[in-house]
């Protein structure tokens, strides 16, 4: 069995690259099935948020074929060529892979180290592939191990604590530009967790006024009253778009919700006074061609990196910490998987032996004088001593197999203890 995982993230890749290869949420269950079938009933984990796309396998293909089909799934699905991918792209497998989401489950991988939502992405994922039925053994184990440790470091260690989520960079930005928010008017666009944390993080800041625009005005009102804000239907984006300083966006709108065109009409109603316009959704709900306008500083998702450095600059030493967790949990897992490849041969090791006790058993209880009412009685002790005997003589050697299959090449252990007890397999 091999684990493998292709993706590509922030640091490989730009928005544009992820826009195009975004797996959105009604995709999901087509895309498992799709891979799945190409694969050979392997299991899958698609991944896809605002800063990844990655796709985890466990699956009997050599990891070479594993990563050649996945490639060419993301191509075909997609309609993108390979050749305009193939570089950004990471490929895994095995220790690597398990290393890989660990970091990501545990956000040492996020463009804001220590941010919570990841977490909750990921497990969603999962959970989308299991309702799919194509989380197999492997990767079910593989996942609830990642969340386990993910919330082990944040217990053990303060990677959470203050300010850390993509929400509150886009803040910080916001602040760097500004240098104050008091009296200034802030539009928020998408009330979803992202749009939540991002207002919370601007009403510690001070700003005078929040307007915020939901395509649902049940949930728009809840989220303000929350933060004395002014909820707002998604029709009335554009007529109170002029009242807006700084416009944060998040929302999962396949298409641009504003344009330069909407910017144009806005900067006329408000005298030319500059907007700070923040993008972080994935697809982007901003056209990109507004950089272009005066008066108009638009940011997206990846702009905020240098900020998110500073943030990441602040928590190496949690950094470091975090890591032995993880690498204490990877150790933990791959043993655990390699044990997984000599269960057939220990499996048969113990029928073999077994076989031999029950043969060796009847010949003793045979040879036995007639013991009359006692005969069931001594069978059963006999019986039972027998099996104690040879599940005493199996421990070591099951345990050993395990241990060295996970330091080893495992067909050659496996081999020699084939050879030695004289097993064959079917």
């Amino acid at each position: 069995m091999n684990l493998v995982v292709v993706g590509l993230s922030h640091h490989t890749s730009s928005v544009e690259l992820r826009e195009r290869l975004h797996f959105a949420e009604k995709m999901l269950p087509g895309a498992l099935m799709n891979l799945r079938e190409q694969l050979g009933d392997a299991g899958v984990v698609i991944l896809s948020t605002c800063n990844r796309v990655e796709i985890y396998a466990s699956t009997e293909a050599s990891s070479g074929e594993a990563h050649d089909t996945i490639r060419k799934f993301i191509s075909d699905w997609h309609k993108v060529p390979e050749s305009e991918f193939g570089e950004a792209l990471y490929e895994y497998d095995g220790r690597e892979t398990i290393g890989h989401l660990f970091r990501v489950t545990s956000s040492l991988d996020s463009l804001v180290v220590g941010e919570a939502q990841i977490l909750g992405q990921v497990h969603d994922a999962f959970l989308v592939a299991q309702t799919e039925q194509c989380a197999d053994k492997v990767t079910h184990a593989l996942f609830q191990r990642a969340f386990a440790i993910a919330k082990d470091v944040r217990t053990r260690t303060s990677i959470s604590a203050g300010k850390v989520s993509v929400g509150s960079v886009a803040v910080d930005l916001a602040v760097s530009i500004f240098s104050d928010l008091a009296g200034k008017t802030v539009m928020v666009i998408g009330s979803g967790k992202m749009g939540e944390v991002t207002l919370r993080s601007l009403v510690t800041r001070g700003v005078d006024r929040v307007l915020l625009v939901n395509r649902s005005q049940e949930k728009a009102m809840s989220l303000a009253e929350r933060v004395r804000g002014e909820p707002l239907p998604l029709d009335a984006l554009e007529e109170n778009l002029p009242r807006a300083d700084i416009v944060i966006s998040s929302t999962a709108a396949p298409q641009y919700l504003l344009t330069p065109a909407h910017f144009h009409r806005a900067l006329r109603k408000r005298g030319n006074e500059p907007f700070c316009v923040i993008d972080i959704a994935v697809p982007r709900n901003i056209d990109p061609a507004v950089k272009k306008m005066d008066n108009v500083y638009l940011y997206d998702v990846d702009d905020l990196q240098s900020v998110a450095a500073a943030n990441l600059d602040a928590r190496r030493q949690e950094v470091d910490q975090c890591m032995k967790r993880i690498e204490e949990g990877v150790d933990q897992f791959w043993g655990w998987l390699q044990g997984l490849v000599a269960e057939p041969t220990i499996v048969s090791l113990a029928a073999n032996l077994h076989a031999i006790r029950e043969r060796e058993l009847h010949k003793s209880l045979n040879q036995l004088p007639n013991l009359g009412e006692n005969d069931e009685a001594v069978r059963e002790i006999m019986t039972a001593l027998s099996k104690r005997i040879t599940n005493s003589m199996l421990h070591q050697p099951t345990v050993q197999l395990k241990r060295e299959v996970a330091d080893q090449d495992p067909s050659k252990v496996l081999a020699f203890a084939k050879r030695l007890f004289g097993i064959k397999e079917g």
